[in-house]
């Protein structure tokens, strides 16, 4: 990859953990849009539980812990998994490039 790129790709990351440790304790715990509208229109019991209900990250907090730190780690664990999963899929990507055309990717060689 080249250097410009690291440098892109890292500013990013760094901005986005940033964010999650910083900016989102200030969060607001109050219900979304569409959660106040189910409240005020009286069918917000009839919604059931999503199947990640029980996941150690669910609503945005660690194993239930609802204070502004938990939700900054599990934006920050997020923010991880989300980067290593878009990380392997471009490298797949790559190697499966490279196999169909012979080369990685380079411009210079691609044609």
């Amino acid at each position: 990859m080249r250097t410009n790129v690291r440098i892109f790709v890292a500013a990013g990351l760094l901005l986005a953990v940033a964010l999650a440790l910083f900016v989102s304790p200030f969060a607001s715990s109050e219900p979304d849009g569409l959660e106040r509208v189910a409240i005020d229109e009286g069918f917000a019991d009839a919604a059931d539980d999503s199947a990640t209900a029980d996941s150690p990250l669910a609503d945005y907090t660690l194993d239930g812990n609802d204070d502004g730190r938990s939700g900054a780690v599990s934006g920050i664990i997020g923010i991880l998994v989300t980067f290593g999963f878009g990380t392997a899929l471009f490298g797949v990507l790559r190697v499966l490039r490279k196999d169909s055309t012979g080369s990685a990717g380079d411009p210079a060689t691609v044609g």
